[in-house]
């Protein structure tokens, strides 16, 4: 099958917390569970960059470099598992429209930019900054950890507007993380994602990962 999207997603930061489940039942899609570590549902804030992005195999020029923020947790469908996003930021209008529209994805396009090594977004009202820096080497997780366990997802699933669980696979090979991260977060969480959010925002993280990234295939969604 002919991937519909291929692209580089890079420079990768993971910011994971452990949540009730109450907080994730109302947006699991039916025919999903939560795929849990250690016992525990977790959420991710994941910023990252776009480049060398083709629809089809066509570039669109102004369109193949983008950065892109999203909240997600992790399901599972039998022994596929995956994400759901709870929603995902990018600074195009097109490029979230054609998300919503072919997937139903819950993509909102705000004024967004790249600025001294930081995602810089604009909402409520509130500038947003996530920043990081990395050191040490690269290093392939083993695949029986934390880190493993997050980055690595062959399906995002998700709901067609008639309620339909909605599925498609992304292939990438393992992605390799930094051995050390500093992340520099100046968010309001409750803004970007809804009040009930807002009970992470002095919350110490569960994980932080840096990850380099790689070329990725996005292959057409189906339904069950």
């Amino acid at each position: 099958m002919r991937p519909f999207l291929t692209a580089r997603w890079q420079d990768l930061l993971l910011v994971t917390w452990p949540v009730p489940d109450a907080l994730l039942q109302p947006h699991l899609p039916a025919g999903l569970e939560l795929d849990r570590h250690e016992g525990q549902a977790l959420v991710s804030l994941v910023a990252f960059d776009f480049t060398d992005t083709r629809v089809l195999g066509v570039p669109w020029p102004g369109y193949t470099r983008f950065p892109e923020l999203n909240l997600r947790f992790y399901v599972r469908e039998g022994g596929r598992r995956g994400v759901c996003f709870l929603r995902e930021y990018v600074p195009s209008r097109l490029v979230a429209g054609l998300a919503r529209v072919l997937y139903n994805e819950p993509y909102r396009a705000v004024p967004y930019r790249r600025e001294a090594g930081a995602h810089v977004l604009e909402v409520g009202r509130r500038r947003h900054r996530i920043g990081w820096r990395a050191q040490g080497p690269l290093c392939t997780p083993p695949e029986d950890s934390l880190a493993h366990f997050l980055k690595e997802h062959a399906w995002g699933f998700g709901q067609t507007r008639g309620g339909t669980l909605q599925r498609y696979e992304v292939r990438h090979p393992v992605w390799r993380t930094w051995e050390q991260v500093e992340p520099q977060l100046d968010v309001d969480l409750g803004l970007l994602y809804g009040e009930k959010w807002a009970v992470l925002q002095d919350a110490p993280p569960l994980s932080v990962i840096a990850a380099e990234g790689s070329a990725i295939r996005v292959f057409p969604a189906g339904r069950t």
